[in-house]
Parts: C-alpha cells; structure tokens; sequence
C-alpha cells in the first residue's frame, strides 16, 4: 500500500499554518493560494476517481475556510492515491503543496 503521509502532512502543515495566519495576511492572498491549491488537489482526486467526468470546482467558501478545504481536498487525494498506487503523482502533489504555502508566506 502507498504510504501518502508526506502529502497529508505538508497539507496539514499548510492548513495548521493558515489557521494560526492574521486575518490580513489570509487576506493578501494566503487563502486565495490555498483554495487554488485545493481546487487543484480536488481535481486530480476526481480524475483518478471518476475518470473522464465533467470536472466540478470546489466553491470558495471564504478566507476562514480555505485551511478546511485544503485538508480535505488533501485527504481525498490521499486517499485517491493510494487506491490506484501513484506514486509519481504523490510526489508532484506533494510539492505543489508545499510550493503554494510558501507562496502564501506561510
């Protein structure tokens, strides 16, 4: 089985980190980074779940819960992951978690 813990916790690290953030750093664009990156990680999850389905978007719930979307979207990846084995794609997932929180400074 995959072990996907390098990607549940660079997003729980991404999330503890926006959850502890002051509102006006969430506000210069640290929870738009994050709903992107969520957006993304859905994304991919869905592509390995239900390949070839019309893609949907995760909604923007607002600034305060850009940390929750972030992790389940990371949590459904995961999980995604280790049911089709991809490795390589845990690893780029991985990265883009990390790259988007150090764009959002946090």
């Amino acid at each position: 089985m995959l072990d996907t813990t390098p990607l549940t916790k660079a997003v729980e690290l991404f999330a503890d980190r926006l959850r502890a953030a002051p509102q006006s750093r969430l506000q210069r664009g640290a929870a738009a980074e994050a709903l992107e990156v969520a957006r993304e990680l859905a994304r991919r999850a869905q592509e390995l779940e239900e390949p070839g389905s019309e893609s949907r978007e995760m909604p923007d719930a607002g600034m305060f819960a850009a940390a929750d979307q972030i992790t389940v979207a990371g949590h459904d990846l995961a999980v995604a992951l280790q049911a089709r084995q991809g490795e390589d794609q845990l690893a780029e997932a991985v990265e883009l978690v990390e790259e988007a929180r150090k764009r959002a400074g946090v």
